[in-house]
C-alpha cells in the first residue's frame, strides 16, 4: 500500500506527537503507512503524489482569518505552502482529508467565508449528517447524528457552490463537506478521543480557547462522552483511498 501524508501545524511536540498517533491509531495504520511532515519546522518539499494514497491536514494553533499583518511569517509560510499544495489536489481532484485548520484551509481555497461568525467553545457537540452526507462512502455507515469534539475560534460561515454539504450543528452549520469526489474536510475533531482532549486542553489552557482559570471546567465538559462515531470517518477515509 502506498502511505498516505499527514501534514502537521503544531509547534508543541505533545500535540503533534499526539495527533500522529491519533491518526494511526484511527485510521488503523502502521507509522510506514502514514508518513509526516512537520510545516511548522520546515517547508513543504515537493510532493510526488503518485507515493501517496492520499493527504491528511490536523489541526493547527493558527487561525486562517486573522489579518496578514497578525499573522508571524512562519502562519504565512505554512499558508502559502497548503494553499499551492490544496489547489493542485482540487485540479485532480486527489483524496484530502483536513481536520479542523484543514477544514478552513481545503475551504479558504476554494472562496469560501472563514471567519469568527461560528466559533465554538472546547466541548462535545451533536452532529447531523445531512441527505448528501448519508449517501457518502464515508458517512455511509453512520447514525443519523453523533457526538464529536470540537473547539475552534473560526469557521466556514459560508460555503462555495462547488462544495456539498455532508454535516451541519446548531451553532456551526459546516461541519463537513466534500469538495469534487475525493476532498474533504471536518470542523469537528474524528481524530480526539477523551485523553487526547484533555492532553490538548492542558497543552493549549492559554491558547485563548477558554477564559483563564476554566481549564477544570472545560476539563469536566470533555468527560464521559462517546465519541467512537466520528472516529470511523478516518477508518473509511483509509479503507477507500488506500492503494
Amino acid at each position: 500500500m502506498r502511505p498516505f501524508l499527514l501534514l502537521g501545524t503544531r509547534p508543541e511536540d505533545a500535540a503533534a506527537d499526539a495527533e500522529y498517533a491519533a491518526f494511526l491509531q484511527y485510521g488503523g495504520l502502521a507509522e510506514h503507512e502514514l508518513h509526516r511532515v512537520r510545516l511548522e519546522s520546515r517547508p513543504l518539499p515537493e510532493i510526488d503524489l503518485e507515493h501517496y494514497s492520499g493527504v491528511i491536514l490536523g489541526g493547527s494553533p493558527f487561525t486562517s482569518s486573522i489579518p496578514e499583518e497578525h499573522k508571524s511569517d512562519t502562519q504565512r509560510r505554512v499558508e502559502h505552502d497548503l494553499g499551492t499544495l490544496i489547489r493542485r489536489l482540487v485540479t485532480v481532484d486527489f483524496p484530502f482529508f483536513g481536520a479542523c485548520y484543514g477544514v478552513g484551509t481545503l475551504g479558504r481555497q476554494l472562496g469560501a467565508v472563514l471567519d469568527s461568525t461560528h466559533a465554538e467553545p472546547v466541548g462535545p457537540i451533536t452532529v447531523e449528517v445531512t441527505e448528501n452526507g448519508a449517501a457518502d462512502p464515508l458517512l455511509a455507515d453512520l447514525p443519523p447524528s453523533f457526538t464529536a469534539y470540537v473547539g475552534h475560534k473560526e469557521a466556514i460561515s459560508k460555503l462555495p457552490d462547488s462544495a456539498v454539504l455532508l454535516a451541519r450543528g446548531e451553532v456551526c452549520p459546516v461541519q463537513m463537506f466534500r469538495v469534487g469526489r475525493n476532498l474533504y474536510g471536518t470542523q469537528f475533531h474524528p481524530e480526539l478521543d477523551e485523553p487526547g482532549i484533555v492532553e490538548r486542553i492542558r497543552i493549549y489552557r492559554d491558547a485563548g480557547y477558554f477564559a483563564p482559570g476554566q481549564q477544570a471546567v472545560v476539563e469536566a465538559r470533555v468527560r464521559g462522552v462517546d465519541v467512537s462515531v466520528p472516529q470511523r470517518i478516518i477508518a473509511a477515509f483509509v479503507a477507500q483511498y488506500a492503494r
